[in-house]
């Protein structure tokens, strides 16, 4: 990236959180040198889950897969972040364990400061931006849907991304959480803040669900891109939380939590069902929209980076400028 592309390009906060999040910072990484990614730390499942539990840390799953989206892009940083995603397999309680969640797990426990231990292993890798999590301290997500008539409970995020039903109401434990300055800093000096794609319920929303965040992410003079996920139409049932949803109810959602956030650019994959429905609800929110293909061929319900890149480098030349 030459000195003249960096001194005129975008200083973005990218929020979210598993693999919807790495794939907006592997997209950003090829327009901007200023990301800040702002992860979801409510994650109980998996190695995460289970490190969480035994030690009282941030869940560290979702935190890794952004710091290895930011590696530097050379053998050094490489071969850090393929080291970090590594995940052991035995018959022993190392199964399931990713390399890069135990580093910071050690990191966390020794200094018990959970932003100085991920700057250190961005140094590690020499990473593009910096990784902060949303909060000073791990969260708990809780779900209320509707299935058939009935109320069910939904406890924990593995939990509330996986349940069906209708969502009546999403919560989180402690309910007014402190963000980190670090964050709150960030998004004060913004150019753009982007949101999704993801888990809706628990990878975007939950930025939405702090008050203190939810109140800076507004204030924030930055252009606000919303990234909608991959088409959740009939066929893919088996996807959970995102079972039965328009791309417009997506919208929806975030309106019934954040009423007065507004969306300058809303991004969805040319594929999606229901677009003109979507393309009322922004018109009449004054909303710019941009669709494109953005499947990942390997992947159908993953983003692929380069696709999404050219969709930034758009927003940047046309709807943004």
């Amino acid at each position: 990236m030459t000195s003249e592309l960096k001194s005129t390009s975008p200083r973005v906060v990218a929020m979210g959180g598993g693999h919807g999040l790495a794939a907006t910072l592997t997209a950003l990484r090829s327009i901007t040198s200023e990301i800040t990614a702002v992860v979801t730390v409510a994650d109980n499942g998996g190695s995460s889950g289970r490190l969480r539990e035994e030690f009282s840390i941030m869940p560290p799953g979702d935190l890794r897969m952004a710091l290895a989206a930011l590696c530097a892009d050379d053998a050094w940083g490489r071969n850090w972040a393929e080291i970090l995603q590594y995940r052991f397999t035995s018959e022993g309680e190392m199964n399931g364990h990713a390399l890069g969640n135990l580093l910071l797990a050690a990191l966390w426990d020794r200094d018990h400061d959970a932003v100085a231990g991920l700057d250190q292993v961005g140094a590690l890798l020499k990473v593009i931006g910096r990784v902060l999590p949303m909060t000073a301290e791990p969260l708990d997500i809780e779900a209320t849907f509707i299935n058939n008539g009935h109320e069910i409970e939904a406890i924990g995020q593995v939990e509330v991304a996986t349940t069906r039903g209708r969502l009546k109401e999403l919560r989180m434990k402690p309910a007014n959480p402190t963000t980190r300055p670090e964050v709150l800093a960030a998004l004060r000096d913004a150019d753009w803040i982007t949101m999704g794609p993801g888990s809706w319920f628990s990878s975007v929303l939950p930025h939405l669900l702090v008050p203190s965040l939810q109140k800076a992410i507004i204030d924030s003079p930055a252009k606000k891109i919303l990234l909608l996920n991959l088409d959740s139409n009939k066929d893919n049932l088996e996807i959970g939380e995102y079972a039965g949803y328009s791309p417009r109810e997506h919208c929806e959602i975030l309106v019934q939590y954040a009423p007065t956030l507004h969306f300058d650019v809303v991004v969805a994959d040319s594929h999606l069902n229901g677009r003109d429905e979507l393309k009322d609800f922004l018109a009449e929110r004054k909303t710019a929209y941009l669709e494109a293909d953005l499947r990942d061929a390997s992947a159908a319900i993953h983003h692929d980076g380069g696709k999404l890149a050219s969709a930034f480098s758009h927003i940047a030349r046309e709807l943004l400028v």
